[in-house]
């Protein structure tokens, strides 16, 4: 090693950057274990970023001449060292170091011929620009979907969610070496000799920053992978995670097997799931299925059964009354004719009059059962209370349909225990618990019937590779969320988003307000690529853009599920199976908003002029519900569930505000004034949690240089 430091002593003289470099290579060797994974950590990762405009200072690379292959021009990295205004539009003069080392290289090219990139340890100010939504969930929390680099989205999430988020469903690249993945822009292929250390380095930086996000006291990392990585990523996986629990499981995915002429037919692929904390797998009967059986949620759900229609009659509009005290029901009142407003009903003493209302307070439903079948359900124990968290929802019910109470009388079901709201818990016939196994054999988990085909009922016409099985998502989330009704899920790999899809079957199952975030690329496939670069086409373009992978699969997917309607506006054919039947043009009371991550420019961020980017970010971190502060003012601003504080000088006023926000449990206070901002949380309500933003927002959201100030102690 003395002739190495020897030698990085001489290249420090002609070159101090350099030597700095190899320096930390060098320590990366001296600390390689000697035994287990080790592998080449590679040139970190740089990221292309078309679209974003060309400016002083920028890093960038040459785009081929339309109709060229990526590969006509040279990938050298280049500084804007000028940019002029000429009669062809904007001209640009590049600088960068000779390959001597010394003697520097200059060049001209139209800004329109060139891309902005962003490199590993370049610091990054990011942003989010909402690029639409749909609205059918109320008060519900929005999901969100994120077009983005997944690095750089995942740090941005650190701010807003480390340490929150319940489960991590990730399917990422398999490396098959079919160039389904890039690694520093390029496609990695099966003659690539550095294609495994690559996936490895790539997975381990995203891996090491979803262990930040995830809770630690309770949480579950799920990720897929087949037989071309799996190995690697156990042990991966238990170096990133030393001190949790990890587990894989087979699942068959493709009953029939994939056509191999020399080896076997393939028929599963693996979960690899890391426990963190107390999460653990909850016990299943020896059917395989949850010992409790699911209750219906008594609210109707499909608009058709709003109170007043035909199909919703006027028998199953009515008042339940909820004791405040022993949060059981108390009495059923008589139907309400739909010419009679609700709230002239009578009052009972001690009691909550609870009516079946959407969670946006306007749209009244009917319940699911009549008044005396209601009672019926009652008096046998059959009816389910549960808190809300509205105030024109305090209470949720659920019931046992009649075939599962006649399930009952045959012997198919079982009585166990009861309740504290007086209720049975009904367990499946084997009575007799067990753990799930390793091996999973279930129909709904077949790829191409659930996933491929599913994928094809909800947007006619448009291909995506290999999507999972909704079902498949659905019943492994199912594990861990049953009893976090109001989880938070992030997948960070989304590709066609059923992760998201599922997470929102399970919250029409029981009522549940989980959210989704999904973090995905825009990126177009390498055969579609070509015929979009015959054309005269390149990434920037609008044409090319709308067949990237968020623009063209996951956000209509997304769309349709919620809406029920396909991206040409048709009601969607066939129905949902399995655990919850129903046609899927019902769509979901759900509630989503479609992002792109933005990279800002560090002046305008520094004065000030940068909020409307980062206001998303904040609204995430309050929990993504209601009403959205869009815009720095004098004073301060208090929406549904946060309030931004932009002056102590208003700080008597703000408070006055919160005083009557209950529903705020965030405060952004915006000050360098260490003294100013205690003062300030020391006279906050004790519901509402303080964090500070510097008047700098850089300081906030500076990313991709190793830290980021999230604000939490």
């Amino acid at each position: 090693m003395s002739t190495l430091s020897d030698l990085l002593r001489q290249v420090e003289q002609k070159d101090a950057q350099l030597a700095a470099d190899l320096r930390r290579e060098v320590k990366a060797l001296e600390s390689r274990r000697a035994f287990g994974l080790n592998f080449e950590r590679h040139v970190p990762e740089t990221v292309e970023l078309p679209g974003r405009p060309v400016r002083r200072g920028d890093k960038v690379r040459f785009v081929p001449e339309r109709g060229e292959p990526a590969a006509s021009v040279e990938r050298g990295l280049w500084r804007v060292k000028a940019i002029r205004r000429e009669a062809g539009g904007r001209v640009t003069e590049l600088i960068r170091k000779g390959q001597s080392g010394t003697d520097a290289e200059t060049a001209r090219r139209a800004a329109d011929d060139l891309v902005v990139v962003a490199e590993f340890r370049d610091p990054i100010y990011p942003g989010l620009t909402s690029t639409g939504k749909v609205e059918r969930g109320g008060d519900k929390p929005y999901h969100s979907v994120i077009n983005a680099e997944n690095f750089h989205a995942l740090q941005a999430l650190l701010y807003t969610h480390e340490g929150q988020v319940d489960a991590i469903y990730i399917d990422p690249p398999y490396n098959t070496g079919a160039k389904d993945w890039k690694y520093n822009n390029d496609y990695v292929d099966g003659e690539d000799a550095y294609r495994h250390s690559k996936w490895l380095a790539f997975m381990e930086r995203r891996l090491k920053l979803a262990r930040r996000l995830l809770n630690p006291e309770n949480s579950v990392l799920i990720v897929t992978i087949d037989e071309k990585e799996y190995l690697r990523l156990g042990l991966l996986l238990q170096q990133t995670f030393p001190d949790s629990i990890i587990q894989m499981i087979s699942s068959v995915i493709n009953p029939k097997g994939t056509a191999r002429t020399t080896y076997f037919s393939r028929t599963d692929e693996y979960a690899f799931f890391v426990f963190l904390g107390e999460a653990g797998v909850p016990e299943v009967t020896s059917g395989e299925k949850m010992v409790e059986v699911r209750w219906r949620y008594l609210r109707r759900t499909d608009i058709e059964s709003r109170r007043g229609t035909t199909k919703g009659g006027t028998a199953q509009f009515f008042p339940i009354y909820v004791d405040h005290s022993s949060h059981k029901i108390r009495e059923i009142g008589d139907p309400l004719p739909p010419d009679v407003d609700r709230r002239a009903v009578p009052e009972v003493d001690g009691c909550v009059a609870v009516f079946p209302i959407r969670e946006d307070g306007e749209v009244e439903m009917n319940w699911g059962l009549t008044a005396p079948s209601l009672q019926r359900a009652l008096d046998a124990g059959f009816v389910r209370v549960s808190k809300g968290k509205t105030e024109l929802q305090p209470y949720i019910f659920s019931y046992l349909t009649a075939p599962k109470i006649k399930k009952i009388e045959s012997g198919k079901l079982v009585k166990s225990d009861r309740r504290e709201d007086g209720s049975w818990i009904v367990l499946l016939p084997e009575g007799k618990s067990a753990r799930p196994t390793t091996t999973w054999r279930e129909r709904s988990h077949d790829a191409g019937a659930y996933g491929t085909t599913l994928l094809r009922e909800l947007l006619p016409d448009r291909k995506f590779p290999f999507p999972k099985s909704l079902y498949a998502v659905e019943d492994t989330l199912h594990f861990f969320l049953t009893e976090k009704p109001n989880a938070a899920v992030v997948d960070f790999f989304t590709g066609s988003g059923t992760t998201a899809h599922a997470v929102m079957r399970l919250n029409k199952q029981d009522g549940g307000r989980r959210q989704c975030i999904s973090v995905t690329n825009n990126e177009v496939s390498a055969d579609e690529q070509k015929r979009l670069r015959a054309q005269g086409l390149r990434p920037g373009d609008a044409e090319w853009e709308t067949l990237g992978i968020c623009d063209y699969i996951t956000k209509p997917r997304i769309e349709a599920a919620i809406t029920g309607k396909t991206p040409e506006g048709e009601p969607i054919k066939g129905d949902y199976k399995f655990t919850d039947e129903f046609p899927m043009a019902e769509g979901f009371e759900e509630n989503v908003e479609f992002f792109t991550l933005t990279y800002e420019a560090p002046r305008p961020v520094a004065h000030h002029k940068s909020f409307p980017a980062i206001a998303p970010l904040l609204w995430l971190r309050a929990g993504a519900r209601g009403r959205r502060i869009e815009r720095a003012v004098d004073d301060y601003a208090v929406a549904d569930t946060y309030a931004v504080l932009f002056d102590l000088d208003a700080a008597e006023d703000f408070l006055a505000a919160l005083a009557g926000a209950e529903n705020v449990n965030l405060a952004f206070i915006v000050t360098d004034d260490d003294r100013g901002f205690q003062s300030v949380c020391g006279d906050l309500p004790e519901r509402i949690e303080a964090v500070r933003l510097y008047e700098s927002y850089l300081t906030n959201f500076k990313i991709n240089v190793g830290t980021l100030n999230t604000g939490r102690d």
